[in-house]
C-alpha cells in the first residue's frame, strides 16, 4: 500500500458527518430499514426517496448508491443487512458482503471516505459484538487486499458500542 487509511470509531449521528459517502441501513424496498436510516431519509429530503423509488430491488448484502442530496455526504450508498436468525443461517457472510459491497461502491464512486453505521444492531437483532467484529474484519481484509486510500469512519450509537470498535480496530495502521 502506497497510501494510509485511518480507521476510526466515534460516538456521533452520521448525517451530520462531512464525508464523501454514508452508508444507509436500508431494507429490499429502500425503506429506512433503521432508526439511522430513518433520520438519513429525513436529513437528505425528498429527493433520497425518489432516486430510491427508481433503483432496482436491492438484496441482502449488497449495496447502491444515490446522491446524498442535502446531506453533508456526497453520495448515500444502501446496503440490506441480514436479519440476525441466531447466526447459523448465513448472516456473517451476508453482514460481512454488506460491508465488502458498500466499499467497492465507494470506490466505483471514487471515495476517499466513508461512513458506517452498525448494520443490522438495532432491529434486525444482530449482537453487536459479533456485527463489530465482521464490520473490523471485513473492513482490515478489503483495505489489505485492495489498497485503497480511503478513510473509514463506524458510527456508533453509543459510547459502549463505541468502545467494541475500538478494541476491535487496535493500533494497527493501514
Amino acid at each position: 500500500m502506497t497510501e494510509r487509511s485511518l480507521l476510526r470509531a466515534l460516538v456521533a449521528d452520521i448525517t451530520t458527518l462531512p464525508v464523501d459517502a454514508m452508508v444507509n441501513a436500508a431494507n429490499t424496498n429502500w425503506l429506512g430499514g433503521s432508526e439511522a436510516g430513518e433520520m438519513i431519509h429525513r436529513s437528505a429530503g425528498p429527493g433520497l426517496m425518489e432516486a430510491c423509488r427508481l433503483l432496482a430491488r436491492c438484496d441482502t448484502g449488497d449495496a447502491k448508491a444515490t446522491s446524498g442530496y442535502l446531506l453533508k455526504a456526497r453520495h448515500v450508498i444502501h446496503t440490506v443487512g441480514p436479519v440476525w436468525r441466531g447466526g447459523d443461517a448465513g448472516e456473517a457472510d451476508l453482514l460481512a458482503s454488506c460491508y465488502r459491497r458498500s466499499l467497492e461502491v465507494a470506490v466505483d464512486l471514487k471515495a476517499t471516505s466513508i461512513a458506517f453505521p452498525a448494520i443490522s444492531t438495532g432491529i434486525y437483532g444482530y449482537p453487536a459484538d459479533l456485527a463489530a467484529a465482521v464490520a473490523v474484519e471485513t473492513v482490515k481484509c478489503f483495505l489489505v487486499a485492495e489498497s485503497p486510500n480511503l478513510d473509514i469512519f463506524f458510527c456508533c450509537f453509543s459510547e459502549p458500542l463505541c468502545r467494541i470498535y475500538e478494541e476491535l480496530l487496535g493500533e494497527e495502521v493501514f
